[in-house]
């Protein structure tokens, strides 16, 4: 312990005479490695610090980014599903336009209603308006492509309509190049077909549009049903078939226009067949 008093009192001496500066600097020399090794180590320490600071800013605005991306992925949808519809009512409206001889109503399809009957496959829509909108019983509904059906049972905020594809629609038609007539109905399936066509090889041919004839007060004239894919033509019968692509796509449908201001004179045998008209 006197020992190392009278040391400290020594250096004390010696650094006060200045006799201390050379040792001062060979002692800084040899330990100038070993700090600058610590100051080295701390800054990489701080850097090491500083990037995971980073990283975890980098992670946060990455999540951000993420659930910008999937907000605009949702907004594109929807901006898509208002263009799809935007173009819808457009081209029901250009159509409404051409025809100013009718007065429309626009409607959404609700549901596609396939229903089975013992004897035949019933195929209708349900649209969203009704009674309350104006509609009746009997009112023909069509798209800007064509005959979709007619309005067969109302209520107060829906209608039934029978396609022209079910097996007891029956529409009164005529091909629009020879305007040869006869009777459009739907057969099992879906399929659709111009029967009680006269005999003839030129009554009518594939490509050839059919169009309602107003015959029968049904439906008005003009409205288009279809075109001829096939011909079915015995010679030993009265008449002659055709087969039908019709130009409204069923599966597809989404708004649809009811013609209000048309009355059919008489519905009298195109009545369904008892039981078929329930919802």
């Amino acid at each position: 312990m006197i020992v190392l008093g009278s040391l400290l009192i020594l250096g004390i001496v010696l650094d006060r005479i200045g006799l201390l500066n050379p040792a001062e600097g060979g002692i800084f020399r040899i330990f100038e490695p070993v700090q600058s090794a610590f100051v080295r180590i701390g800054q990489g320490a701080s850097d090491l610090v500083q990037t995971a600071r980073d990283l975890g800013d980098l992670r946060q605005r990455n999540q951000q980014l993420v659930e910008l991306v999937n907000q605009l992925a949702v907004e594109n949808v929807r901006l898509k599903e208002v263009e799809a519809e935007n173009e819808i009512l457009r081209r029901l409206l250009d159509f409404a336009q051409s025809s100013p001889g009718h007065t429309f109503k626009a409607a959404e399809v609700r549901t596609r209603v396939i229903g089975r009957q013992p004897d035949n496959i019933s195929q209708f829509i349900l649209i969203a308006a009704g009674s309350n909108d104006g509609i009746q019983a009997g009112m023909p509904v069509v798209t800007e492509r064509g005959l979709v059906g007619r309005v067969e049972t109302v209520y107060p905020t829906l209608s039934k309509v029978r396609l022209i594809i079910d097996t007891n629609s029956a529409v009164s038609a005529l091909v629009q190049r020879t305007r040869a007539t006869g009777v459009v109905k739907g057969q099992p399936g879906g399929e659709l077909v111009l029967d009680y066509l006269p005999q003839g090889q030129d009554v009518v041919a594939v490509g050839d549009v059919v169009l309602t004839s107003g015959a029968g007060g049904g439906f008005p004239r003009q409205l288009v049903i279809g075109q001829v894919i096939e011909i079915r033509q015995k010679d030993y019968e009265m008449f002659q078939q055709a087969v039908l692509r019709p130009t409204v796509d069923f599966d597809r449908l989404e708004v649809v226009l009811i013609i209000t201001n048309f009355v059919p004179l008489s519905l009298e045998g195109l009545e369904p067949a008892p039981g078929t008209s329930g919802p």
